[in-house]
């Protein structure tokens, strides 16, 4: 069984998911098939991915019960308009063959729609039960302070986490707000595998250069959800949660201070 950590203090959520980031088709159904059979609980997605419906055939096929499952989602930065939130929700509700989502994130800011009238709707759909814990993503520290100022609890921020963008000031702010941090493209497209260091450590610890990036992840405290479509994959990031890196070795890759951001799309406004 994979561990969990408190999302709230009444909900656990799994520190090792799937992420689903361009699975689709039957790709998307047999990874999170696989994922399921080999024990994992969190499938996370989002409404602009365009898998919903596979993962939510995957889920219809499992025998597993939905109350053990944890399913996250995201609505897209131009549905953040209130009516927008409760439409978006019910069709992925209805893709996912589910009653609720037990995490729904704001996926991206937006300038342009007030983040209070979003977290109003987000609210609304968990009063509803539709929805067990708001979170967001790609959210930076002043985007964080705004939505803080709403009376909303925010459970999550799923950020671009791994080696060679250590958000240590971001990690810090959210540990203050008990926000949990979800470690999205962890393993940087393959880029930090690349790593001479990365590469050291995993010689030393005799595992998988994958490991030892999400192990260093996972070592600071933060969920992580690297995407797969290929069992072997699927099946050693899971053994990721078999051995642990030594202190001194979580301090080198901290030290890398590479600051290199991937996933920066034209619309992104981290700075606004």
């Amino acid at each position: 069984m994979i561990k969990t950590i408190f999302l709230t203090s009444a909900i656990k959520m799994p520190i090792l998911g799937l992420g689903t980031w361009q699975l689709t088709g039957n790709k998307c159904i047999q990874a999170v098939t696989s994922a399921l059979e080999l024990g994992y609980r969190l499938i996370d997605t989002a409404e602009i991915y365009g898998n919903q419906k596979e993962i939510g055939q995957a889920l219809k096929a499992t025998a597993i019960p939905r109350q053990e499952l944890f399913l996250t989602s995201k609505v897209w930065r131009d549905n953040l308009k209130y009516d927008d939130v409760f439409t978006v929700c019910q069709q992925t509700l209805m893709d996912l063959q589910t009653d609720y989502l037990d995490l729904y994130l704001i996926h991206w800011p937006n300038s342009h729609l007030p983040v209070t009238e979003t977290l109003r709707a987000l609210q609304e759909l968990k009063n509803q039960g539709k929805i067990r814990a708001i979170g967001v993503s790609n959210f930076t520290i002043h985007h964080l302070k705004d939505a803080l100022a709403n009376e909303v609890t925010i459970s999550n921020n799923q950020v671009e986490f791994h080696p060679s963008l250590y958000q240590k000031k971001l990690e810090i702010f959210c540990r203050e707000h008990k926000i949990i941090l979800t470690a999205y493209s962890p393993l940087a497209q393959g880029h930090d595998l690349k790593i001479k260091l990365i590469q050291e450590l995993a010689q030393k610890y005799g595992r998988p250069v994958s490991q030892v990036v999400l192990n260093w992840i996972l070592a600071h405290g933060h969920v992580v959800i690297p995407r797969s479509h290929q069992p072997e994959h699927i099946s050693d990031n899971l053994k990721t949660l078999d051995w642990q890196l030594e202190p001194a070795d979580i301090l080198q890759i901290d030290n890398l201070k590479l600051n290199h951001r991937l996933i920066n799309p034209g619309f992104a406004e981290f700075d606004y």
